[in-house]
């Protein structure tokens, strides 16, 4: 069957290069007679394609020897919970920016372990936009924002990036690596690999060893920074399969020319799409035009019943996964690293398309 483009917000598409380099090793990688899903997390082989991994990531971060790169375990959801536990010890305070979801998420956990203050928000304009930042209180443990919002299509330009004088953290699960962020900036980030660096199963977070040592003692083993980052990811069993083909991706980032060339893809990509949107006479895009995201397009018609029958015309012309969010609706494009020029392409001719046939609809 030929493969389709697939628009769903993560788990998401992959090159079809690593997918084939996978296969191509499945059975039988580095001649070692075993697949990377028998290799034994103490072994060499695995060691070295553990390692690799790191290695690949933190260059294409630009990080330095101040950084260390950890593979966890439990989904992004899980650092929602590890970063307070970690660093709210004593009841102490952390300021939040609120802009959807995943932000008001991790702010309700974080609130088992201490005070935590939403220094700003745009729920009440349904997070549309990137609210303005207000003077930061140095007193805050760390502030905390998410540098792209899958469901609502927001982000963080690099120009609205915080200049924050207590420890900017981050929930760069969606855009991680997609734009030419400085890095240096954040103390901590973290991601879930789904959606830019290869499957579901491994969290990356990369954290600042300064900030690693002003972790709280005494914490449970498994969300203790401090010991994985002494036993390199290893202390158990890692997800080692989801490692390898996050370390395939790295290669794959690389040899695309870096982030530098991927950002300048991403621009193109969703520039076009944005810019059909701007023109449309039926499809609408609500999000402020600074704050737009380049990784999740949304758009609706404000009929519910058209906007299901793109939908279904949708797969017939090989476009999957475009549905919104659940609580938004309508219909969304993510279009992450891995999504080539031709998949927005084809979702552009079908969207004229069907525009022409329904003009009357809208």
């Amino acid at each position: 069957m030929e493969r389709v483009y697939n628009f769903s917000a993560g788990p998401a598409n992959l090159p079809l290069e690593v997918i084939e380099k996978a296969q191509n090793e499945l059975s039988d990688f580095n001649d070692s007679g075993m697949s990377v899903m028998e290799l034994s997390h103490r072994s060499k082989i695995y060691e070295d394609i553990h390692n690799e991994a790191k290695e690949k990531l933190l260059k294409l971060m630009k990080l330095g020897d101040d950084y260390e790169l950890l593979f966890l375990q439990g989904g992004a959801y899980t650092q929602f919970v590890t970063i307070p536990m970690n660093y709210l010890e004593d009841k102490s305070s952390a300021a939040y920016i609120n802009t959807g979801s995943w932000t008001a998420k991790a702010i309700e956990e974080a609130k088992f372990f201490g005070n935590v203050e939403v220094i700003a928000s745009s729920e009440k304009d349904h997070f549309t936009y990137i609210p303005e930042i207000p003077e930061i209180n140095k007193d805050y443990k760390y502030l905390y924002i998410c540098t792209n919002n899958t469901i609502y299509g927001t982000r963080y330009t690099k120009d609205k990036l915080p200049n924050s004088p207590v420890p900017l953290l981050a929930d760069m699960s969606s855009n991680i690596l997609s734009e030419n962020y400085d890095m240096t900036k954040f103390d901590l980030i973290f991601a879930g690999a789904q959606k830019n660096l290869g499957i579901s199963g491994v969290t990356i977070v990369a954290i600042k060893k300064d900030f690693l040592t002003k972790s709280a003692e005494n914490l449970p083993t498994m969300f203790d920074y401090k010991i994985h980052a002494e036993k390199n990811s290893l202390y158990n069993t890692p997800p080692t399969f989801a490692i390898y083909i996050t370390g395939l991706m790295a290669k794959w980032l690389i040899n695309q020319g870096g982030v530098e060339e991927i950002e300048k893809m991403n621009i193109e990509k969703a520039g076009k799409l944005y810019d059909f949107l701007d023109n449309s006479k039926i499809f609408k895009n609500n999000i402020k035009k600074e704050d737009r995201s380049l990784m999740n397009v949304i758009f609706f018609t404000g009929n519910k019943d058209l906007d299901a029958a793109f939908l279904k015309g949708a797969e017939k012309e090989g476009l999957f996964n475009l549905k919104g969010h659940r609580s938004v609706g309508g219909m969304r494009a993510s279009i992450y690293n891995a999504m080539p020029m031709d998949g927005v392409e084809s979702l552009i001719d079908y969207m004229k398309k069907f525009e022409m046939e329904n003009k009357q609809e809208a």
